[in-house]
Formats: C-alpha cells, structure tokens, sequence
C-alpha cells in the first residue's frame, strides 16, 4: 500500500512474546534479515523486545500471515504480530492518552494492541475487575493501561489481567518503548 504520492508507507510490527525470560530468543539482525526476505526496506529493530520499523514499498496490503510464516520458517518460532502504520502510532501519541495520569516513580504506563477491533465498548477510561489495572484509554484497537507498581502489583499480573480482559491476541509495549519508536 502507498500513498498518492508512491510513497512507500512505514510500518511498526509488534512481535508477541520474543526475548523475554529466555522464551522465543531471537537475535535482531535475524529479525532484520527475515523482514528484507518479504521485500521490505529500511528495516530498523528498537530494542529487543520485538518492534521492527519498515517500509513496504508494494501498491498491495501487508499480509500478516506472511510476515508469520517467513518468521516460523526463518527463525524456528512461531510469532503473533500486529501491525500498525507508524502514522496511526503517532496518532496514538498525540491524543495523550496519559494526560489525566498522576506520574509517580511507580508509575508504569503501558499500550496493548489489540489484533482485531473490538466490538461494544466505547472509548474512555475504566477500572479492570480485579482492580489491579487502571485502564486509562481505550479504543478499538488499542488499551492504555497505568500500574502504581508495589510488591502486590507487577508486570506478570497486569499481563494476566489485561489477557484475561481482551483476549490473547495481544501485544503490550511501555509507554517509553513507544516514544522510542516515534523518536527513530
């Protein structure tokens, strides 16, 4: 897909559950190398946590399954993927989604993408059931959930939370992994 313009659109693909703990180890230049087979240029990874930056080039839309596929083959894993433009991440980022939050060294803020629209719901802010999880945006396609961290409240249960409230057809990034991304 391009624009008007032929230009080639960038591309920000989320990778679910690469390089932590020691699960799905996946070196980035392997990353890299696995994304240039599919045709796709200027290839950059941020961090290792499985973002990959690219542009496509090609008048067709993106095939998540094939990026999946090249992937197992490639690199021994199976990866779920979600893929946003970098446009509709900036987006994201100029709502302000944390704009209401109190910032505190415990603080931690947190996108998930979601891999299809929800359906129901509206927009806004909300409490999880467990309480454990301030959602402070949502939308169709993405949760921005905040965590006052302390001993009871931790990285492994927000996960659960957030899994057991959309779905596991999702992927979760940092709210500063996200500005690295916009920062190139």
């Amino acid at each position: 897909m391009t624009t008007s313009r032929n230009k080639p659109i960038t591309y920000v693909a989320f990778l679910r559950g690469i390089n932590i703990g020691g699960h799905k180890p996946i070196k980035m230049e392997a990353l890299k190398e696995a994304f240039a087979l599919l045709g796709f240029q200027n290839i950059k990874t941020v961090l290792a946590s499985g973002n990959v930056i690219f542009q496509n080039g090609a008048r067709s839309p993106i095939a998540v399954q094939k990026i999946e596929q090249v992937l197992k083959e490639k690199l021994g894993h199976e990866i779920r993927i979600i893929l946003r433009t970098l446009t509709e991440i900036q987006r994201l980022a100029d709502s302000e989604p944390f704009k209401q939050v109190k910032i505190t060294p415990s603080t931690r803020r947190y996108v998930t993408f979601l891999s299809s629209k929800r359906t129901g719901g509206s927009e806004g802010s909300h409490r999880t059931p467990e309480k454990d999880v301030d959602i402070a945006y949502f939308s169709e396609t993405e949760v921005c959930s905040v965590v006052v961290f302390s001993h009871t409240r931790q990285t492994s249960r927000m996960m659960y939370t957030l899994e057991k409230e959309f779905g596991r057809d999702i992927t979760t990034r940092n709210w500063n992994t996200i500005r690295k991304i916009l920062n190139g």
